[in-house]
């Protein structure tokens, strides 16, 4: 079926002029979908709202700086000044997350102890790639401890903070871009929920791996308690990038699958709201959300992304 003659089809089946479907979208994209968070008739959305991506031109490789740390953890605070220092000095190209987990997943590091630390940082996704790699990887041996997308070197992912600002050279420098995303995504305060929508083009059609998809949400910033180098205790400490969980309660994401794929892209659609915290409400404003896409046998991420909410 060509092109022109399948946009047809999908005209007839909403009921409606060509000049009123200006983004079509593909059939099948509505499910699995949350479409009461949409504050409105969902068929209004899918005419007028569900985006069209243009040519995605970005010719970047970007990197996900995950920080495995604790808010009882001394050493931490110099490796997360280093995280935002690398984010800072490559505005659009590092991108820092921040997941409290140790390598058993619960550690000393991340247990709350009232009155100093009452806060729990942790997350079951993030928990759960902690433990992960704690089994899996000789390299997650304590906190901090992080990833430079997940690129294994010396035989490891996991990597001591003295080495993250090498190896985020290595992967600027070498710029090797073999997956390209584009992102978009619609919010709506009144029901506090949100569309994301995803392109994932392939660039390296020598990959023969399958690929993995992981939409996070991220939390930019929040005055909360930390142990310091010298053992002080910091009541207004700026925690940063804090991993908040994945879309769709998946710690490794799902699998792009041919189903994905319109033509030579694929496309995933997740639909959320903006949680609620034990005590107060997270502001949309101040979070975001990490897309990235991963290699399913060697784990190393090939591209990421930052979309944020409003």
């Amino acid at each position: 079926m060509n092109r022109l003659l399948w946009y047809f089809f999908i005209i007839l089946a909403l009921g409606a002029s060509c000049d009123h479907v200006s983004n079509p979208y593909p059939p099948g994209s509505t499910n699995g979908l949350d479409t009461t968070l949409y504050p409105g008739n969902w068929s209004d959305y899918l005419a007028n709202e569900w985006p069209q991506f243009s040519p995605n031109t970005n010719v970047n490789r970007n990197v996900l700086l995950e920080d495995f740390t604790g808010h009882k953890c001394i050493y931490c605070p110099a490796a997360a000044d280093l995280a935002h220092a690398l984010y800072e000095a490559n505005p659009g190209r590092v991108f820092p997350l921040s997941i409290h987990a140790g390598p058993t997943g619960v550690g000393d590091f991340q247990t709350v102890t009232l009155p100093e630390y009452p806060l729990d940082f942790t997350t079951t996704d993030g928990l759960a790639i902690g433990q992960y790699f704690g089994i899996n990887d000789g390299g997650f041996i304590g906190n901090p401890r992080g990833t430079v997308s997940r690129i294994n070197s010396g035989g490891v992912i996991f990597q001591s903070p003295v080495a993250w600002t090498g190896m985020v050279s290595n992967v600027l420098t070498q710029n090797e871009l073999n997956v390209n995303i584009q992102t978009a995504l619609n919010y709506y305060p009144s029901t506090k929920g949100a569309f994301l929508h995803v392109e994932v083009e392939k660039l390296d059609q020598t990959i023969s791996s399958e690929l993995g998809i992981v939409a996070c949400l991220v939390e930019d910033s929040l005055v909360g308690d930390q142990k310091m180098s010298d053992n002080s205790h910091n009541s207004t400490y700026i925690h940063r990038d804090i991993h908040r969980g994945n879309l769709n309660n998946t710690p490794f994401g799902r699998t792009l699958i041919s189903a994905d794929l319109i033509g030579d892209k694929y496309y995933v659609n997740y639909s959320f709201a903006v949680p609620n915290q034990l005590v107060g409400t997270y502001n949309a404003a101040n979070m975001h959300v990490l897309v990235y896409v991963y290699d399913k046998t060697t784990l190393e991420i090939y591209q990421v992304v930052k979309q944020h909410i409003e």
